[in-house]
């Protein structure tokens, strides 16, 4: 589908076309890229929120520095869609996200504007600052480094500690802070609250611009910049964070204004070493659906541009969520444990967990962008008797690997881990798809290892996992399930134990979590045949007994699972194999060596070769053998 494009638009197919444009008529191209991005992401979902409050931010930055030679790296790569309209995207644009399209991130292999990829938070002053260090060590000092990041982003440690090193460091760094206030959900943290004391110091900021703007000359510049931070610590009672860090600061700024944004980063290109600029934006900017539900509207899906409501309305009858039968769980379980409380990094809408938020807020922590804290603060209150369902997406839980290993499983400690888009996971591609925690998890001590396969049996392993003292992980998919009545009795699984669903002689397929069902059908669909379906449900520890019962009869087995075929189910079989002399014939079926790009699930199980037709060739090909 075609987007049209304002008059400003359709004169702007490059960077140097958007250099070409008067300094004043930027407004009116921001106007038309914001409606361009409204009417691309009505039909095609994408992030909407974020990409709005960036416009002018970016239009700035490219007007004003020379990428690619400048080196200009995002933060959280969902606020790049202006970035990508202006760097040669714009036709195809409407591809965003889909399979064979564009990545909704920034992409090295995409483009020579995208100088990193990102797509979890909190990485791009690190990797400015490895590129700044290098442009020096080459001796390319006119080269500048910008990192675009947002106040959420700054509460991951691995902002503080590239903060920390660039202050040394005195590269030539430029760290743009979009501070809109929000994330995903709203943000939180001691962090949040001395921004608002920046913002809010009118005086000392008005103060500081005007002196700043009316003075050229460096050495008194440097006398008044002295004085100006005395008075800041007398207005806002505390020392500016930031200076601390030698940090030249400048702002807070309007993020919207487009036009001193342009004069502010020439000016701000002249100075030296490290540098942050505090933009104000409103995430959501110029659309005031957005603007009133800034976490609906983060990614909204399809909806309607006239009214803003979504077009896409679950249907009755059709099974939840996943994300949705854990958050109501996870408060059932809550009313009958008081012992029971919820950790999760700044995914409270995402993951649901708003849902126990709500009536027990002293009992629910949104620690921010913090993934490794989120783990050890959950292993310590696990050590005064809590039962931490700690909730974190796959992909991101990767980033607290050595908190599971040391501070969690070393010590034997009950936390629950709730991972969230465990396999595949759609549009977002390769940066989010949680191809590898059931291999990442399984080679952990102490670790128990479960994947449901529809909706009862994950309410059954969350209602089992308080009762066991140990590390707990349960992987669910970000698919709906497959149970309209999904709200069952709970029942108390046996560790290690799995279930038997479809008796066969021919052919064996071993499954973990919801990919059970693919099979399910493709079962079905092979009249004449007999297939034996075994959900393994514990990936650790293994259910020997009924491994021993599956190769004892069969010489045909299938695994299969929506993670890594490279040290997950499949590998776990062999090895089992392996350990007790059994010889049979094993297709692995999963995600790839590779990693898969974006797309629709469906388009995605297809490609790696474990949908339901994908089952139902694997077993004919056995069966020929």
């Amino acid at each position: 589908m075609t987007v049209k494009q304002g008059e400003y638009l359709q004169r702007v197919n490059s960077v140097s076309d958007l250099k070409k444009l008067d300094l004043n008529e930027l407004p009116k191209l921001c106007e038309d890229i914001r409606q361009f991005i409204l009417d691309a992401t009505s039909f095609n979902p994408g992030h909407l929120g974020a990409n709005l409050g960036t416009i002018e931010l970016t239009v700035a930055l490219h007007y004003a520095f020379d990428a690619p030679f400048d080196k200009l790296v995002w933060d959280v790569g969902h606020q790049a869609y202006t970035h990508k309209i202006l760097t040669g995207r714009k036709d195809v644009f409407h591809t965003n996200r889909m399979y064979k399209g564009i990545s909704g991130y920034p992409r090295m292999a995409e483009s020579e504007y995208d100088a990193f990829g990102v797509g979890h938070s909190s990485t791009s002053i690190s990797a400015a600052l490895g590129m700044a260090i290098a442009s020096s060590i080459k001796g390319e000092n006119d080269r500048q480094h910008i990192a675009v990041i947002g106040d959420g982003s700054m509460t991951a440690g691995m902002a503080f500690e590239a903060m920390n090193h660039a202050g040394v460091a005195k590269s030539n760094l430029l760290v743009v802070l979009n501070d809109n206030g929000i994330s995903i959900d709203k943000n939180v943290g001691a962090l949040k609250e001395y921004l608002i004391d920046i913002t809010t110091s009118r005086f000392y900021n008005r103060l500081k611009g005007n002196i700043w703007h009316i003075i050229r000359w460096e050495s008194l510049r440097k006398m008044i910049n002295k004085f100006l931070l005395n008075l800041k610590s007398a207005i806002v009672k505390q020392s500016n964070f930031f200076e601390s860090l030698n940090f030249r600061y400048f702002g807070p700024v309007d993020g919207h204004d487009v036009v001193r944004l342009v004069k502010i980063f020439r000016d701000v290109k002249q100075l030296q070493g490290p540098k942050i600029l505090h933009c104000i934006t409103v995430k959501g900017k110029g659309f005031k659906y957005a603007e009133k539900e800034q976490t609906r509207f983060h990614a909204p899906g399809v909806f309607d541009r006239k009214t803003g409501e979504a077009k896409e309305q679950p249907c009755q009858g059709t099974p939840p969520k996943y994300q949705t039968v854990f958050g109501k769980t996870l408060v059932e379980l809550a009313d009958a444990n008081v012992n029971i409380v919820g950790v999760t990094p700044a995914m409270l809408s995402g993951c649901s967990m708003s849902m126990l938020m709500a009536k027990y807020p002293n009992r629910t922590f949104d620690v921010g962008i913090a993934e490794q804290h989120a783990v050890t603060f959950s292993a310590g209150l696990a050590v005064q008797g809590l039962v931490p369902y700690c909730n974190i997406y796959s992909s991101f839980l990767q980033r607290s690997y050595d908190q599971i290993i040391h501070d969690v499983a070393l010590q034997n400690l009950h936390v629950v881990f709730c991972v969230d888009r465990g396999g595949l996971v759609g549009e977002d591609g390769a940066t989010h798809h949680g191809a590898y925690d059931l291999a990442y998890l399984r080679c952990v001590p102490n670790m128990v290892v479960a994947a449901p396969m529809n909706e009862e049996e994950f309410r059954d392993l969350l209602y089992t996992a308080q009762f066991e003292a140990v590390p707990f992980a349960i992987r669910y998919p970000r698919s709906g399930g497959v149970m309209v009545n999904w709200k069952t009795e709970f029942k108390r699984l046996p560790i290690g134990k799995g279930r038997k669903i479809v008796d066969g002689d021919e052919v064996a397929i071993i499954s973990i979590g919801h990919p059970g069902n693919f099979a399910l059908k493709a079962i079905k669909r092979l009249e004449g045949h007999s297939v034996a379906l075994y959900d393994i449900r514990y990936l650790k520890p293994l259910d020997e007994e009924l491994l021993h019962e599956v190769l004892g009869k069969h010489k045909k087995i299938i695994t299969l699972e929506d993670g890594t075929i490279v040290g997950g189910l499949g590998s776990a079989v062999l090895d089992f194999m392996n350990q007790y002399g059994y010889q049979a014939e094993v297709v692995k079926l999963g995600i790839p060596d590779a990693f898969v790009e974006q797309g629709s699930l469906a388009e995605l199980y297809a490609e790696c070769g474990y949908d339901e037709n994908s089952i139902v060739e694997a077993i004919e090909k056995l069966l020929k053998h």
